[in-house]
């Protein structure tokens, strides 16, 4: 099988071409008779049709096995809902669950696999679960001696932006599982790297990793540049706007809110009858960030089978906030989360709540840390926060350097 990582990529930029749509291209070359268990869900398009049902045509290639992440193979799964086994009903190829009775492939799974291939669209978002699904993978696929290769497709947030806390061992969790900040400006096939090179996870040594890399990207390229159409990554993602303000919006909805769960825009809302919507537009809008601005809402969460079936504050009408993109190429979703935290600890403050977390365990695992629960309990200022990470990402630049493909 031949290896087809490269190094940095020279081409001049242009159209985007995914690493499935180059595996495409080359008509399977690299995985000429093999039998494929492929790692995917809805967004493992090329064009308008599915790279599974494209292998499962292609003579000399056999598709063994689909194994889904969180939300499922077609993506119609609420997050945190567990995924079971199927068959495809277009392939007729098993369908395996990683978000089930297990999150890592089992032998019974790769039984009859020759390589395992993991094609997903990530949002770029450290604790977004399809990059733990990929680690697990790769570790079964070092342990059944088998190769992994990743088709890379782009950081919708863009290469250069490297944002928040660095994941601590001891908040190592599904929805963290390696020390790296909660924007980590990589794509898949880099983080693939780098999960192999830096030992983050047992068992790698020998795994045979291979990137499929894009052409026509570039680390300076946000969603927008690539004219590319978005297909929702989960139910909650239905769009490019969603995937740019959950990093920060991420951790506001472990708030006791509603972060427009329930609505048509989620995580572009924020509200909850404690809140006193005019004080914190204000508030926000004088922070002066980049990108954003916030205005007064009114709305009520709804039950959506399927995306929000029982989002917070449901059917109770919210004096909340909206954030309004101006410019998504400035903008910032970690630090304006980190502003709307602050702000919303202050309010609790104001109102008397002692602890403006839901579940404070779950908010640590997100923000790999216990620091920035309390340096919000203390009073410390959104910009006070940020500042408090900006050494160790740093490190975090100099340690990724070694394992990126794309140019600025």
């Amino acid at each position: 099988m031949a290896d087809v990582a490269g190094s940095q990529s020279a081409d001049p930029p242009g159209r985007l071409a995914t690493g499935a749509e180059t595996l495409v291209q080359s008509r399977f070359a690299a995985l000429a008779g093999r039998r494929v268990g492929l790692i995917t869900n809805q967004t493992g398009l090329v064009g308008g049709e599915h790279l599974a049902d494209l292998i499962a045509a292609m003579p000399g290639v056999k598709l063994a096995a689909i194994l889904a992440p969180e939300h499922g193979f077609r993506g119609q799964i609420e997050a945190g809902a567990k995924v079971g086994d199927a068959a495809d009903a277009r392939t007729g190829v098993p369908v395996f669950s990683l978000y089930g009775a297990t999150r890592k492939p089992t032998p019974a799974m790769l039984r009859g696999v020759d390589v395992l291939v993991f094609d997903i669209q990530d949002v770029g978002t450290r604790f977004y679960t399809y990059i733990s699904t990929m680690g697990l993978a790769m570790q079964a696929a070092a342990a059944a001696r088998i190769p992994f290769v990743v088709l890379d497709r782009p950081n919708p947030l863009g290469g250069e932006y490297v944002s928040g806390f660095v994941l601590e061992p001891a908040h190592a969790s599904f929805v963290g599982q390696y020390p790296i900040p909660i924007v980590h400006g990589m794509t898949v096939g880099e983080l693939a790297r780098a999960i192999k090179g830096e030992r983050w996870l047992d068992g790698l040594g020998g795994l045979d990793l291979r990137v499929v890399e894009m052409q026509g990207w570039r680390r300076s390229m946000r969603w927008p540049e690539l004219q590319q159409p978005w297909v929702p990554t989960s139910p909650n993602i239905p769009t490019f706007e969603s995937a740019l303000v959950y990093p920060g919006m991420g951790l506001v909805g472990e708030i006791k809110v509603n972060e427009g769960r329930g609505t048509p825009t989620p995580f572009s809302l924020f509200g909850a009858p404690w809140i006193d919507a005019q004080a914190l537009v204000g508030r926000l809008n004088v922070s002066a960030l980049p990108g954003v601005r916030f205005a007064p809402a009114d709305y009520t969460p709804r039950s959506i089978p399927g995306v929000a079936a029982h989002p917070r504050f449901q059917g109770r009408r919210l004096r909340g906030v909206s954030i309004a993109i101006t410019d998504a190429a400035r903008f910032e979703p970690l630090e304006t989360g980190i502003h709307v935290l602050a702000a919303l600890f202050a309010e609790a403050r104001i109102k008397g709540i002692a602890e403006p977390v839901a579940n404070p365990a779950m908010f640590r695992a997100l923000a790999g840390t216990k620091r920035l629960h309390a340096m919000l309990a203390d009073g410390r200022t959104g910009t006070e926060i940020v500042a408090a990470w900006q050494a160790e990402v740093a490190r975090f630049r100099a340690q990724r350097a070694g394992y990126l493909l794309y140019r600025p």
